[in-house]
C-alpha cells in the first residue's frame, strides 16, 4: 500500500486525465451521420475500448446496437464474493451548434480561466475519464475492491435508444449490485450532489400542410390556408400565457420536496437577460424537476433570406416534453401528439412522428451505496451530500431500474451549471473531475467494505 493519501494519487494522475480528455474530445461523435461521418463515433469508441483493455478489462466489446450505433462494454473481476458495481457513461455528444460562437474549436480541449472547453468535456467524455481515474487510484492503493462493468454508450444524445434494446435483449450482461452513472452533475461547483430523480423525454416530429403547392400571398392570401400560420397556431397552444405547458392529460402541479433553487441563482445560472421574465408558476424547483415542460427544438419554413411573398404549403416542426417520474414517456407521447393534432386549425393536415424517447426515474435515497455515496462525497469535498433533482433525461436508468431491480442506481457527474452542456462553449472544470474521481474511488472502497461479510 502506498504512503501517500488516496487523494494525492488521484492528484496526480490529472494531468494524464486531461490528455486523454483532449483525445477523447477531439473525435466529432455526434451519432447522427447526417451532421457528423459515423467514423468520428467508431473511433471515439475505439478509443474507449482500448482504454479499457489497457486498464486490465476483460470480455471488452463493441456492442452493435439497434439503432446502428456502438456501445462499448467490459469487465473487470475483483475479490471473490466481493459485489459488483456497473459504471455508465456516454461518448456521445450533442452537435456544436454555431461554431463561430465558440471561443476556441468545439473538439480541441482548450485551457481558459480555469476550466477545459470541449463539446463533451463534461457530457459525458468527462465522465468516461472520471471511471479511468478513480480505478486507476484504487489499483495503485491496493486494488480495487469490487468487480466492475463499464458500460459507455454511444447513443445517449440521440434518444434512439439502441443500448436500452440491447440491454433487455441480454439482461444477464449488465447485472450488478449497484449502478454509478456518470452522466448528471453537482448543483453547484464544489457541491456535493446526487440526483434522485429524472424526468423523461419524448421528441416528435409534426408535419403540418395545408395546399397542394405555394401561392403568391398577393394573389391567394387571406383565404389560402397558410400552413405556418396553423403550425404557429399549433405551437402556441402548448403554452397558458404564464408560459407554463399545458398539454391536456399531462398534470402540471407537481411539487419538489428537495432543495431549493432560488429564483435569482437560475436566472444567472440560465443566463436570463435583465428584463425579460421566467416562464411558468411554482418554485423554480417545481417548473425544472417536478412539472412537465415543452421545448420547440426547431422549425421547417423559410429563412428570411431568400424567402418570397408566399403563402406557405407546408411547415414543420421538432418538439420535446420533459416529464417527471409519475408520468411514462408513452402517456406523455400519447398525450402531446393528441394535443397537436386538436390545436391545428381550419381543417389543416397534420401527421406526428415520434422520433425519441426516454422514461422518467427516481432513486431509492435510502440505500446503502447512498449512505457510501454520502460518506465518499464528504470525504472528497468536506462537507455534506445533497440531494437534488435533474431536469434532464437518461433514458438507460429506467431500463436498468427494470431489468434488476434489486440494484442500487446513483447518479453524480460533471455537469454542473457552468459546464453549460448542450450549448456553445462547453467545458468542465477540472477540480470538480478530480474530486469526482476521488469521491468514486472512496465510494468503491467504501461499498465494497459494506458488502463485506461480517467476521464470525
Amino acid at each position: 500500500m502506498p504512503s501517500v493519501p488516496l487523494s494525492e494519487t488521484v492528484a496526480s494522475l490529472m494531468p494524464r486525465a486531461r490528455t486523454e480528455l483532449a483525445e477523447l474530445v477531439s473525435y466529432a461523435s455526434v451519432a447522427d451521420e447526417r451532421q457528423f461521418p459515423r467514423s468520428e463515433s467508431e473511433k471515439a469508441a475505439g478509443w474507449v475500448a482500448a482504454a479499457l483493455r489497457e486498464e486490465g478489462f476483460q470480455d471488452v466489446a463493441l456492442l452493435d446496437t439497434p439503432d446502428g450505433t456502438q456501445s462499448v462494454y467490459g469487465l473487470l473481476p475483483g475479490p471473490a464474493d466481493a459485489p459488483t458495481v456497473l459504471l455508465y457513461a456516454h461518448y456521445d455528444v450533442q452537435p456544436p451548434l454555431d461554431e463561430s460562437a465558440w471561443l476556441s474549436p468545439p473538439f480541441e480541449l482548450t485551457e481558459r480561466d480555469g476550466r477545459w472547453y470541449g463539446r463533451g468535456a463534461a457530457d459525458c467524455k468527462g465522465g468516461v475519464v472520471m471511471h479511468l481515474t478513480a480505478l486507476r487510484a484504487l489499483r495503485e492503493h491496493g486494488g480495487v475492491p469490487v468487480n466492475v462493468k463499464v458500460i459507455v454508450e454511444g447513443s445517449e444524445e440521440q434518444g434512439t435508444g439502441g443500448l436500452e434494446r440491447y440491454a433487455e435483449a441480454h439482461p444477464e450482461l449488465l447485472t450488478a449490485d449497484a449502478v454509478v452513472i456518470g452522466d448528471a452533475g453537482n448543483f453547484r461547483v464544489g457541491m456535493p450532489t446526487v440526483t434522485s430523480s429524472l424526468r423523461g423525454m419524448v421528441r416528435l416530429d409534426v408535419h403540418v400542410a395545408t395546399l397542394e403547392g405555394n401561392l403568391h400571398s398577393g394573389q391567394f392570401g387571406g383565404a389560402a390556408p397558410d400552413a405556418l400560420a396553423a403550425l404557429i397556431r399549433m405551437l402556441n397552444s402548448l403554452r397558458d400565457a404564464s408560459g407554463a405547458t399545458t398539454v391536456e392529460g399531462l398534470d402540471g402541479s407537481g411539487t419538489w420536496a428537495g432543495l431549493s433553487y432560488p429564483e435569482e441563482d437560475f436566472r444567472r445560472d440560465a443566463k436570463v437577460l435583465d428584463g425579460v421574465e421566467l416562464v411558468g408558476t411554482g418554485s423554480v424547483a417545481d417548473r425544472i424537476w417536478a412539472r412537465p415542460s415543452v421545448t420547440v427544438l426547431g422549425i421547417d419554413a423559410p429563412p428570411i433570406i431568400g424567402a418570397t411573398p408566399s403563402v406557405q404549403a407546408a411547415a414543420g416542426a421538432q418538439v420535446s416534453v420533459r416529464v417527471p417520474p409519475g408520468v411514462t414517456a408513452d402517456q406523455a407521447s400519447q398525450a402531446l401528439t393528441a394535443h397537436l393534432k386538436a390545436a391545428a386549425p381550419w381543417g389543416a393536415r397534420v401527421e406526428v412522428t415520434q422520433t425519441g424517447i426516454g422514461q422518467p426515474f427516481q432513486a431509492d435515497t435510502t440505500s446503502p451505496a447512498y449512505t457510501a455515496m454520502a460518506e465518499a462525497m464528504r470525504e472528497a469535498y468536506g462537507q455534506e451530500l445533497a440531494i437534488a433533482g435533474q431536469g434532464g433525461s437518461i433514458p438507460l436508468c429506467n431500463t436498468l431500474a427494470t431489468l434488476y431491480p434489486e440494484a442500487e442506481i446513483l447518479l453524480i457527474g460533471l455537469s454542473e451549471p457552468e459546464a453549460q452542456i448542450h450549448a456553445v462553449n462547453e467545458s468542465v472544470s477540472p477540480q470538480e473531475l478530480e474530486r469526482l474521481s476521488l469521491a468514486e474511488a472512496v465510494f468503491l472502497q467504501r461499498y465494497a467494505a459494506s458488502k463485506a461479510p461480517a467476521a464470525g
